[in-house]
């Protein structure tokens, strides 16, 4: 009886050996792929828009493409820090090529996304700060698998994520 009861642990934990830690493995590399992915189509959008000084509405769809390539869905945040022209009347000695004097207002995605559906592109101009953020809304498989065996992340958690920002060095007009 006892030998019965130490084959049949034998043959379950040789098939957890064979098929899960592989199987995970394979999920984390593939999370690894995505997030280069992720990653290059951030930096690329932005690098773009940085030298550009627009966001047109093919470069967004492109980004988006790219990044649901992955198989996955994403979050997309997108900010421009614009920078604002009249210094005159918020300071009393404004000159435009001073640190410190600068003042900028914040340009969201809901607020990008309009103009770029009703215009088509969205210009900047030399001086703005240009920052995207994307992460993914799903749960992964090396997520759920992670869950199921070891209550590692939650379910909000992500786990694909990109970042970059950068001066916008041309006018888009």
């Amino acid at each position: 009886m006892s030998d019965t009861l130490i084959t049949i642990i034998a043959i379950a934990i040789a098939a957890i050996l064979m098929f899960v830690f592989p199987l995970m493995t394979m999920s984390d590399r593939t999370d690894d792929v995505s997030q280069l992915t992720v990653q290059a189509a951030t930096t690329d959008f932005v690098d773009k828009i940085r030298s550009t000084g627009k966001i047109t509405q093919d470069n967004y769809n492109e980004l988006l493409e790219t990044i649901t390539s992955t198989g996955n869905t994403y979050d997309v945040e997108m900010e421009v820090q614009v920078k604002d022209e009249n210094l005159g009347k918020k300071v009393s000695q404004a000159q435009a090529d001073k640190i410190g004097e600068n003042v900028y207002y914040s340009v969201y995605t809901s607020q990008i996304e309009d103009v770029l559906d009703k215009e088509g592109t969205y210009y900047c101009k030399e001086g703005d700060i240009v920052s995207a953020k994307v992460r993914n809304t799903n749960q992964t498989i090396s997520q759920q698998l992670k869950n199921f065996f070891y209550t590692v992340t939650g379910n909000d958690a992500y786990t694909i994520a990109a970042e970059h920002a950068g001066v916008v060095t041309a006018n888009g007009n």
